[in-house]
C-alpha cells in the first residue's frame, strides 16, 4: 500500500471550495473511513493507557527502558508484533504531523483533530524520552528474534526487552534525522495549542539533527539486528527531510542552505522520481520544499537549486498519471506503494483533476473497489480481513497466555476474536489476490506507518478547502 502516500498531498493546493461534512456522499465515505482508520493508533499504543478506547487492550510494556534509567513505556508497536522500532515510529509521527498541518481544519470538521493529536503526542512523548542526551538516541525496544518466537498479548509479555541506541561511537544519521523531522514537524503542530511542549520538541529536533549530521553513518550498519526488518538504504534523504522540517519550524536560513547547497546536490537526486516510504524520504522532501516555490517567502523561493525541488516534485506526480510519458509501470493499485504516493497527490497539484482522480482510485481500491470485492481497511464495509496477523487481536482478552502456548491462537481456524479496527493490512498480490490467513504476514500484517499515510490520503479527499500557505 505504498502508492497512496505520495498522492495524498498533491491535489488540494488548487481547491478553494469549503467542505461541509455530511453534504457530499463521496466525501462522507472517505470521512467514515478516516474515523475508522484513526482507531488503529489506539490499538497499537504501549504503556499505561489513558482514556483507553479499545476494550480488549490494556496496559503493557510498563518497564520498557528501566534497565537504563529511561522511560520508554509509551510509543506504539509498529505492526502485529510487540517491537518498538524507532525508525518507522518516527516516520509515522512525521506523516501524522504533516497531515494535521495540511488538513487540520478539515480534521476538526470530522471530529478527528483531537484524536490524532493524542496519538501523535503518544509517539512524541516516547521520542523525547528516547533522546536523554544530545548525542544519544534509543532506537529499538525488544529483541526481534526472541519477540517473533512468541505469540502472546502485549499485556502478558514476559520476554526480556533489551534496548538499542545510537551515539557517536555507533552513529545512526538516518534514524536520528528522521526523529528530528518528527520532532520538528510536531513542534509546528503543537505550537498553537501547547507552546512549551512545542519548544521542547524543537530543541530536541535541533540537537538530533546536529548529532545526525556531525556523526554520519547508517544505523542498520551499527545495529545489524534491524537489517531483516527496517534496514536503511542511506541517510542522505533523512538529512534533507529533517533540515526541511527544521526550516519550517525554526525559520532559520541555515537549514534552507543545507538542502540547497552541496548536501542537496549530493543527496537530492533531483528529477529522479522514487517512492515515498519509511526508508525513502526524497519524494516527501521534494514536495515539502516545492511549497516554497508556490507560497514563498519570495527570498526562499529564489534561492539557487530551490526550483530543482519543485521540478522533482512534478516529476514524481507525472510518474503517477497513466497518460504521462513518464508514467511508471511499477505503479499498481494493489501495491504497498499505492497508498503513499496517493498521499502526495491530494496536496500537490499542477494537474488537479487527474491527480485527484488517481488519489480517489487508490483510496477506492483500498475500501473495496477491487477484484476481491473486499475492504483492506479492517472495520470498513461488510467484507474485510478476519484473520489479521496481529497477536493482540487474535487472542481473547480474558485469556492469559505465555510466550509459547499462545500459538494455538495463531493456528486457530476461528476469526480473530478482537477486531483490530482501523488496521490497514499489507494488501493483495500483484495479481490482485488476497489470502486471509493469520499465517500470511506478508499480506495480512498491518503497520502504523501505512495507517498514517492512509489518514493523510483520506483527509486530502475529504478536504476541498485551500491548503494553508504557511505552517504557523
Amino acid at each position: 500500500m505504498i502508492v497512496l502516500g505520495v498522492v495524498a498531498f498533491a491535489v488540494v493546493l488548487t481547491y478553494t471550495k469549503k467542505f461541509v461534512y455530511g453534504t457530499d456522499i463521496v466525501s462522507k465515505k472517505y470521512g467514515d473511513a478516516l474515523e475508522i482508520a484513526m482507531h488503529f493508533f489506539d490499538v497499537q499504543k504501549s504503556g499505561k493507557l489513558v482514556n483507553n478506547k479499545i476494550i480488549w487492550r490494556g496496559d503493557s510494556a510498563l518497564d520498557d527502558g528501566n534497565e537504563e534509567g529511561v522511560d520508554l513505556s509509551k510509543g506504539m508497536y509498529d505492526a502485529g508484533d510487540h517491537m518498538k522500532f524507532g525508525f518507522p515510529m518516527a516516520f509515522t509521527a512525521t506523516v501524522l504531523s504533516w497531515a494535521i498541518l495540511e488538513y487540520g481544519d478539515q480534521m476538526e470538521v470530522v471530529n478527528q483533530l483531537q484524536p490524532v493529536k493524542e496519538s501523535l503526542k503518544w509517539i512524541t512523548d516516547y521520542l523525547v524520552n528516547a533522546h536523554p542526551t544530545p548525542n544519544q538516541l534509543y532506537v529499538q525496544v525488544g529483541d526481534p528474534v526472541k519477540d517473533h518466537k512468541c505469540w502472546d498479548r502485549p499485556e502478558d509479555m514476559t520476554e526480556k526487552r533489551p534496548l538499542k541506541k545510537v551515539n557517536p561511537s555507533a552513529p545512526g544519521s538516518d534514524v536520528a534525522a528522521e526523529t528530528a523531522a518528527a520532532m520538528a514537524s510536531a513542534s509546528l503542530m503543537f505550537k498553537s495549542s501547547n507552546l512549551k511542549y512545542s519548544s521542547l520538541l524543537l530543541s530536541h529536533a535541533k540537537e538530533l539533527f546536529h548529532f545526525a549530521n556531525e556523526n554520519r553513518g547508517s544505523y542498520s550498519e551499527n545495529i545489524p539486528e534491524v537489517e531483516d526488518y527496517y534496514k536503511s538504504t542511506g541517510y542522505g534523504d533523512e538529512l534533507l527531510w529533517a533540515a526541511s522540517w527544521l526550516y519550517y519550524a525554526s525559520k532559520d536560513r541555515k537549514y534552507l542552505d543545507f538542502v540547497t547547497g552541496e548536501n542537496g546536490e549530493k543527496f537530492a537526486n533531483w528529477e529522479t522520481p522514487t517512492w515515498f516510504s519509511w526508508d525513502d524520504k526524497l519524494p516527501g522532501t521534494h514536495v515539502l520544499l516545492s511549497r516554497l516555490s508556490f507560497f514563498g517567502p519570495e527570498a526562499a523561493a529564489e534561492i539557487e537549486n530551490m526550483d530543482m525541488y519543485r521540478k522533482s516534485a512534478e516529476a514524481v506526480m507525472c510518474s503517477l498519471l497513466p497518460d504521462s510519458s513518464s508514467a511508471t509501470s511499477s505503479r499498481t493499485k494493489g501495491s504497498n506503494m499505492g497508498e503513499q504516493v496517493a498521499f502526495f497527490a491530494t496536496a500537490y497539484s499542477f494537474l488537479p483533476s487527474d491527480l485527484r482522480m488517481f488519489a480517489m482510485s487508490q483510496a477506492d481500491y483500498v475500501l473495496g473497489d477491487n477484484p476481491m470485492k473486499m475492504s483492506y481497511l479492517v472495520g470498513y464495509g461488510d467484507k474485510y480481513p478476519q484473520y489479521v496477523h496481529h497477536r493482540g487481536a487474535s487472542i481473547p482478552a480474558n485469556v492469559k497466555t505465555g510466550c509459547k502456548d499462545g500459538y494455538k491462537w495463531l493456528e486457530s481456524k476461528e476469526p480473530n476474536p478482537n477486531v483490530a479496527t482501523g488496521a490497514l493490512v499489507g494488501g493483495p498480490s500483484k495479481a490482485d489476490n488476497y489470502i486471509d490467513s493469520r499465517n500470511n504476514s506478508m499480506q495480512g500484517e498491518p503497520s502504523t506507518y501505512n495507517s498514517a499515510v492512509l489518514v493523510g490520503l483520506l483527509l486530502g479527499l475529504v478536504s476541498v478547502s485551500s491548503v494553508p500557505k504557511s505552517f504557523k
